[in-house]
């Protein structure tokens, strides 16, 4: 027997003991007697932290989301808290989403910190993840949880921390946490709840929730009436706030698409409940196209992720990506806050993934733009960090955005809003959403991004891309579509290379399993193993001038096709 079958032969005996519920031990026992293969798939690691928190499919084992792997989470949290603030009243706020087992998972959460003397405030029904950000620090509590997967699959659920910043998060913090988790047994978990101590949340938070973020997110844009929204939850929790904030902005011609508005964690009308894949707007399109409207709107699960749909200069329908409706919606809170007047502590942030086109955009508004590694987590952090600046607004390339800080996390319910306000604002001068973009094209260049996600399960996967970054970083690209290769920056070593010189220097940036290629003509190729999914992503960026809006269907088309060129090139096809 290998040591990894030994090892996972023992993780699978200990959950025979007494410490587990009856059917537990029976589904292991069933498993070790029939059934090597899942089993090996369930114990032969433990779920770790990633860039958003602990996410897996829900069952049995150590590998996978359960009331003891999450019990574990909780008790080592709660050793952590106590350590941290010794002498203290501590509280945690925990919210759920709609997926399988979130509610029974989230009362289970609440019962460990109970039972190691935490006052738990638990949401009573499901609500958003932005939500739960602006609930730690309304309530004043000392960390937040929430129990979601976000946009994977229905058979995954997860567990996202948040610290009293409400932010998720970050080093040394997360380290810490995870070394107390690991210190842990099974048996040491506190179950014994105390009632007591768990109070249950919602009208109160809620008006303070969906108060700040019409506040945040409505510029009095004109034409309100005129603008026609389709928006759908994909069966998700933004059900439980964007009808409402869309309301108090003035919006009142919004079609909520009915068949998904209900929550549920099959997500029986999608493949799959991410706005970043163009069939989840399906339904919600048709019925834009039906009624004429201007806009589709569509969020993931935890409702901290948009789909945008606009009228193009044709008149159809057209999906956005996350980098567009981020530059867009940057560009629009960069006017507002010069209307008003720079201060010159502003500052817009993205991440080491997503368009260049970002820092162009700082440089023409001559603001101050801030990087951070893949996950809301690091830009919550550079406002934690830099207090006497002040951040306007920043996202990322894969559909999330947060505007202003009072919500620290990426926000699909404040960001929706503020979509609304460009797209009413524009067609009031006679202009559009689109136009805006192909405007902002003409001003900073035309940027056009392309994402190849390559899917590795199991452990065989996971070795596979291991090897492919291995590889993508010891056999270096000299050129990329016919453009010499400038600069390799290898966010793991810290490093930023040259490889026409050798000159090198350090990345001022906590240390990632992330490639970057940059190339002459500004084409940049990121290669990165996702931190929550058995993925590989690879993000290409390709640029030109765009002299006029007119040209931008030839410009993008040149463009596209260079991607293609690229995807062959590097065999990602």
């Amino acid at each position: 027997m290998s040591e990894l079958a030994a090892q996972i032969q023992k993780e699978a005996q200990n959950w025979l003991s007494p410490v587990f519920d009856e059917s537990v031990r029976n589904e292991v026992a069933q498993l070790i007697e029939n059934d090597p293969e899942d089993l090996k798939d369930r114990f032969y690691k433990s779920l770790e932290f990633g860039t958003g928190g602990m996410r897996g499919v829900m069952g049995v084992g150590t590998n996978r989301i359960n009331k003891y792997t999450l019990g574990k989470n909780s008790q080592g949290l709660s050793n952590y808290l106590k350590r941290s603030y010794p002498e203290t009243q501590l509280k945690v706020v925990i919210a759920y989403d709609c997926r399988h087992n979130s509610q029974s998972l989230a009362q289970t959460v609440a019962e460990v910190f109970s039972a190691n003397d935490i006052q738990v405030y638990l949401f009573s029904e499901l609500r958003t993840t932005p939500e739960l950000s602006f609930a730690v620090r309304h309530l004043n509590c000392h960390v937040g949880i929430v129990l979601t997967a976000s946009h994977n699959p229905p058979e995954y659920n997860g567990y996202k921390v948040y610290w009293t910043d409400g932010g998720q998060i970050v080093p040394p913090q997360d380290e810490e946490i995870i070394t107390e988790i690991n210190a842990l047994n099974f048996e040491d978990v506190k179950f014994s709840t105390r009632p007591e101590l768990i109070q249950k949340i919602d009208a109160e938070v809620d008006e303070a929730f969906i108060s700040a973020s019409v506040s945040n997110g409505d510029f009095n844009a004109p034409g309100k009436d005129d603008l026609h929204i389709v928006f759908t939850s994909l069966h998700g929790t933004s059900i439980t706030a964007i009808p409402e904030v869309l309301k108090r902005a003035g919006y009142s011609k919004v079609t909520v698409i009915a068949e998904q508005a209900e929550p549920d964690g099959n997500f029986p009308t999608v493949k799959s409940p991410n706005p970043e894949e163009p069939e989840a707007l399906e339904i919600a399109m048709k019925k834009a196209e039906e009624l004429g409207a201007d806009m589709v709107v569509g969020t993931d699960p935890d409702s901290d992720r948009l789909g945008i749909a606009v009228r193009n200069t044709e008149g159809e329908l057209q999906l956005l990506n996350g980098n567009q409706t981020m530059i867009l919606m940057t560009e629009y809170l960069l006017e507002k806050r010069r209307d008003k007047g720079f201060t010159g502590n502003e500052f817009i942030a993205s991440t080491i993934v997503s368009t260049p086109m970002m820092r162009q955009l700082a440089a023409t508004f001559g603001v101050e733009y801030k990087e951070a590694l893949t996950g809301f987590k690091w830009i919550a952090k550079m406002i934690k960090d830099f207090p006497d600046s002040y951040f306007v607004g920043g996202g990322e390339e894969s559909f999330g955005f947060m505007v202003g800080d009072f919500v620290r996390d990426k926000d699909a319910v404040t960001s929706t809003l503020l979509a609304c306000e460009i797209a009413a604002e524009k067609k009031a001068a006679g202009s559009s959403f689109y136009q805006a973009l192909l405007d902002a094209f003409v001003k900073y260049g035309c940027y056009q991004e392309k994402l190849v996600s390559l899917t590795k399960k199991g452990i065989q996967g996971a070795e596979e891309i291991r090897q492919m970054m291995i590889d993508f970083k010891e056999n270096p690209l000299k050129s990329i579509d016919g453009s010499q290769v400038i600069k390799i920056d290898d966010y793991n070593a810290g490093t930023s290379t040259d490889p026409r010189t050798g000159a090198s220097a350090q990345i001022d940036i906590p240390k990632s399993n992330v490639l970057i290629y940059t190339t002459e003509d500004g084409t940049r190729i990121a290669a990165r193993p996702s931190g929550t999914e058995p993925k590989i992503k690879f993000y290409m960026s390709v640029n030109a001038s765009l002299p006029a809006a007119t040209d931008y269907k030839t410009v993008r088309a040149s463009l596209e096709n260079k991607l293609e060129r690229i995807t062959e090139e590097l065999k990602l096809g």
